[in-house]
This record gives C-alpha cells, structure tokens and sequence, in this order.
C-alpha cells in the first residue's frame, strides 16, 4: 500500500509541528496541494516566506458552520489533525481551557466529515501523554495499554483518540490515530530538550547566568523531528485505517542525562538550578514505547542518530539573535 494524495489539510499549520509537517510534505511531494488551517500567529509569516504555494484559511475550529464550509470547499484527500492548546504544563492553571478547546475543534472537524461524506483519510495526531504513569511491568508500551492520563492536556488527547475511534468504528471514516513520543521541537521551548538548548545557547552569548530545569528524573524515548515528521506522511501513505500507532524513536534516556549530554556540547560551563515552578503537579516517569506494530505495516524507522539530532538542536538555537 502506498496512497497518492492531490491534496492535504493540516489544522494547525502554523504551530511548531504543523509548520514542520507542511516544510516536510512540501519537500516530499511538489505536486501535492496544501492547505492549512490557523487561529493564533504562531509561524505564519514563516510559512508564508518560504512557503508560498501552501494556501492558509485562518479559522477558529470551535466554529463548527466555518470548518464544515472550508472542508466541503477543498474537500482534501488527506487531514492531518493536528491543531490543539498543547503544553502540560499549563493545562494544570487552565483546565477548562484546554478541555473544552481540544475537544470541541476534535469533535467538530470529524462531524463535519461525516456530515459532509467525506472520504478523506484523518491522521488524528495524539499523545504519549494519554498513558500517564506506567509501571515498569508494562514498559515498553504497547498500544492496547489502558490510557490513564495524568494532565488535563493528556485527558484531552485522550478525548481526541477515543472519539476518534468512535467515528471510525460506528461511522466508518478513515481515521488512523498516533500517539507520538517525545521528539526534538526547538519550535517550541517550553518542551525540555528546547528548553535546555535555548538556554545553554543564552549562557554561551552571556545573555543567562544560569540554567533552571523541573524535574529530571523522567526517562523518555527520543526522536528526531525530521523523522517524527516522516512518521506522520509514512502513516498517511501506508498505515492500515483504523489502527493506533505508538511512534517513537529507539534512544531511551532520563531527562538529566539529556541536559548532561547538551552540556557537554557547550564551550562554556553552565550552572543549573531548580525552579520549582517547572515542576508539575504530576509527571509521568517512565514513556518508553513499543513501535513494533508501526514499523511492521509502514516500514518505517528512525534515521537520525541520537547525537546528531543533538547537535543540530542547540545549533538551532546558537543561530538565532
């Protein structure tokens, strides 16, 4: 199976991992017709620099009338769903916010393509957060583990991926769901690998004194963002609808040792302390996933070696003013 798709839709374009999916299928395939949905700035002029024949609708997906209209328009082969507020850590002071927002803009893209008798193929872009805290018993994770989230964000993703689920057994769409595992994002810095980088970075300019961090004993599963990205257009061109992807990559290591790693790179000597304020009212420990499932039917695997992907990240961040 290898799908050919005209056109696309990404919701949130414009957004760290919106921006990054649009660079990547624009790159991968030059006839395909992109399209992007945004409500908040985010990336846009960048977007519209660099990449001009993608076509930008700005629209609020909480108003159901407005995305039915623009899909019946562009009626796309292939939605990447990937618009959502997404920060854990904030989620915890905003709850609501982020509940109703996740859920509603989730809810009303998929009742519009029912409504509408769409056949577009939904990628609906999840979370490793759904699992919440897994006990060593179950490491690595495999897709059938029971969600158990630990954030008003992760439940909102979990809301995503059930309803989701819902639509494609009791209404049939094509819906394949992911649940994504930590990957490099210098896009966006309040993740932990862009956070250290950014201000190790700030350090070596003499712009910071010293690094603050939260918790450092959570041990994750690192991917490149490049082959983050190439797993979302791999499940697009040859995952089986219907099913739950885990996508991760295959470097395993607790976030100290992460920050360690980064330090290491540097050329001058970086001081760190806690903040308690990044701490979180609950963190999951232990998200090492079990890719095996997604491997077997896309054949796809991570490319960029752990180091490297280190390298070019705080390099992403030395280059900016």
């Amino acid at each position: 199976m290898n799908r050919k798709f005209k056109s696309c839709l990404i919701t949130g374009i414009v957004g760290s991992a919106g921006s990054y999916l649009a660079e990547y299928i624009s790159k991968k395939d030059k006839k395909i017709k992109i399209y992007g949905t945004y409500r908040s700035r985010g990336y846009l002029n960048y977007i519209k620099k660099n990449y001009r024949k993608i076509k930008l609708l700005k629209v609020d997906l909480n108003n159901f009338s407005k995305i039915k209209k623009i899909l019946k328009k562009i009626k796309p082969n292939v939605i990447f769903h990937l618009a959502s507020s997404a920060d854990v850590r904030k989620s915890f002071s905003q709850p609501i916010k982020f509940t109703q927002n996740n859920n509603s803009i989730t809810i009303n893209l998929l009742e519009s393509v029912r409504q509408l008798k769409l056949k577009s193929l939904i990628v609906v872009c999840g979370s490793s957060e759904v699992y919440g805290n897994v006990s060593k018993k179950d490491i690595p994770i495999k897709e059938n583990l029971i969600m158990k989230p630990a954030s008003p964000y992760a439940v909102s993703k979990a809301f995503q991926d059930l309803i989701s689920q819902v639509y494609f057994r009791s209404f049939n769409l094509n819906i394949i769901i992911t649940r994504m595992f930590s990957y490099t994002n210098s896009r966006r810095k309040n993740l932990f690998q862009s956070s250290f980088a950014n201000q190790i970075a700030k350090i070596e300019k003499g712009k910071l004194k010293r690094l603050k961090h939260g918790n450092l004993n959570s041990v994750r599963t690192i991917v490149d963002v490049e082959d983050a990205m190439a797993a979302y257009w791999m499940v697009a061109k040859k995952g089986k609808i219907g099913e739950i992807y885990n996508i991760g990559g295959n470097k395993t290591i607790s976030v100290k040792q992460y920050l360690n790693e980064l330090i290491k790179l540097s050329n001058k000597k970086i001081n760190i302390i806690l903040d308690k304020k990044l701490i979180r009212p609950k963190d999951v420990t232990l998200q090492i996933p079990n890719i095996n499932k997604f491997k077997k039917h896309t054949k796809w695997s991570p490319k960029i070696k752990f180091k490297e992907s280190l390298k070019k990240l705080l390099e992403d961040f030395r280059s900016r003013p």
